[in-house]
């Protein structure tokens, strides 16, 4: 059969598939199965047993669930609860005040947590209701919190930057380090939003809640952020230096986090467990996908898919520009179905060919990657960060995702200034000393 009706036809399978609801593992495994059935002589099951292996023994992979299990035990601490009385006072005299505490809570959280969902459903369980009880603008509340939340994504340690590390065989600790700045630019920018949008619409943020504490004051109040930004600096410091590997920082987060939980009187056995169970429920959900995309993967190898669409993007003759152009907007529609997982490994194998053909360093394309999957977090239909404020706020889905659309734009901004100047991404990878 010819390759492109082939792949067609994979591809109507895949996303019947996918609109119906099924699991997206296994989907993918579904699809991997039909095409090696159909388009080639290979015995599937030989193929199906020897890459669920390959795939699941990786010992990179073992970062995964120990950084998974480092969020879910700071998620059960008293963090979120202090986290508001500790930031307020820091941020009371910028214009937006306490709405400030939106971005800088979920930028500290989303360093421990390594999820966008967990971030946007901590941040806002603490912050939403403070902010409606002081009479601050509900839309402008939930939007900067549905944007700050995806910083879980891309702020280290990120869940998705290891899932790309392996799909790519980019080193992790690599593309840990390459998140900093652009996370810095990004909460740079909606802080920067929230001023000016302060300045010109005044009457979205209550005069009232400016605060006049000596700095003593302020830091006993921040005092109990003090053990879990040491946590982070610690775990984030010792791969830049080079002290550790992925797997051991993520070792160390887990016995720091459980010495804080264990310190502020939160661990006991409900929580020890409850964390446990959650960091195991949302690995292998992980793992499980990551098992159908290589399948999925191998299974393109035989049908030459990716060859195929890297020869025809070659035939456009795009430019630089215009290459990550297309990649953008195709990015930007799989995430109107698609949760950034699912879009990272769905594409990885078909992406990086023709990615590679035209030059664009890896490292630099990850976190290109990242942000553009941030972008699906608050882009109806599937925009988890949107389903998890409906939950906390009650309002419809569109009415979050205007809110969110000002962060949409600044997101896009963030990909534009990482294209014109890669510096930005590739400059701190490049003083770090780091350990395989």
């Amino acid at each position: 059969m010819d390759p492109l009706l082939s792949s067609l036809i994979l591809i109507i399978f895949l996303f019947t598939l996918l609109l119906s609801g099924i699991w997206v593992a296994i989907a993918l495994l579904s699809v991997g199965i039909l095409g090696l059935s159909l388009f080639t002589s290979v015995s599937v099951g030989s193929i199906m047993a020897t890459t669920s292996w390959g795939t699941s023994a990786s010992w990179t992979l073992t970062a995964l669930p120990l950084f998974i299990w480092m969020g879910e035990i700071l998620f059960r601490t008293r963090l979120s609860q202090d986290l508001f009385k500790g930031l307020s006072p820091w941020l009371a005299y910028l214009p937006g005040r306490l709405v400030h505490v939106n971005i800088v809570g979920s930028a500290v959280f989303a360093a421990v947590s390594g999820s966008s969902a967990a971030t946007a459903a901590t941040i806002g369980k603490m912050s939403l209701p403070e902010l409606r009880s002081r009479g601050y603008n509900e839309r402008l509340s939930v939007g900067s919190l549905a944007g700050s939340a995806t910083l879980g994504f891309l702020i280290p340690p990120s869940i998705i930057f290891i899932v790309y590390g392996i799909s790519a065989e980019v080193s992790i600790a690599r593309l840990f380090i390459a998140g900093v700045i652009p996370g810095a630019l990004l909460v740079i920018l909606f802080m920067g939003y929230i001023i000016v949008h302060a300045l010109l619409y005044p009457d979205d943020v209550p005069e009232e809640d400016t605060q006049h504490l000596p700095f003593i004051e302020k830091v006993k109040l921040s005092g109990n952020l003090i053990p879990v930004m040491l946590l982070i600096a610690g775990v984030l410091g010792s791969l830049y230096n080079g002290f550790a590997t992925p797997t051991e920082a993520a070792a160390l987060g887990v016995v720091g986090a459980l010495l804080l939980s264990l310190l502020s009187g939160s661990l006991s056995w409900k929580t020890f467990s409850d964390s446990l169970m959650g960091a195991t429920k949302t690995s292998c959900m992980i793992g499980f996908i990551l098992v159908g995309a290589a399948f999925l993967t191998v299974m393109m190898g035989f049908t030459r898919i990716p060859i195929m669409l890297a020869e025809w993007i070659d035939s456009l003759s795009l430019s630089y520009y215009g290459l990550i152009f297309v990649l953008t907007l195709f990015f930007i529609v799989l995430g109107f179905f698609l949760d950034g997982i699912s879009i990272v490994v769905l594409t990885t194998s078909v992406i990086l060919p023709m990615v590679q053909q035209a030059g664009i360093d890896l490292l630099w394309f990850g976190v290109y990657v990242v942000i553009v999957v941030e972008m699906s977090q608050i882009t109806p239909p599937v925009g988890f960060n949107l389903f998890v404020l409906q939950g906390l706020t009650g309002h419809n889905i569109f009415y979050l995702a205007r809110a969110a659309l000002p962060f949409f734009l600044l997101l896009l901004t963030a990909i534009i200034l990482i294209v014109v100047y890669p510096e930005i991404v590739t400059w701190l990878p490049e003083q770090a000393t780091i350990r395989k």
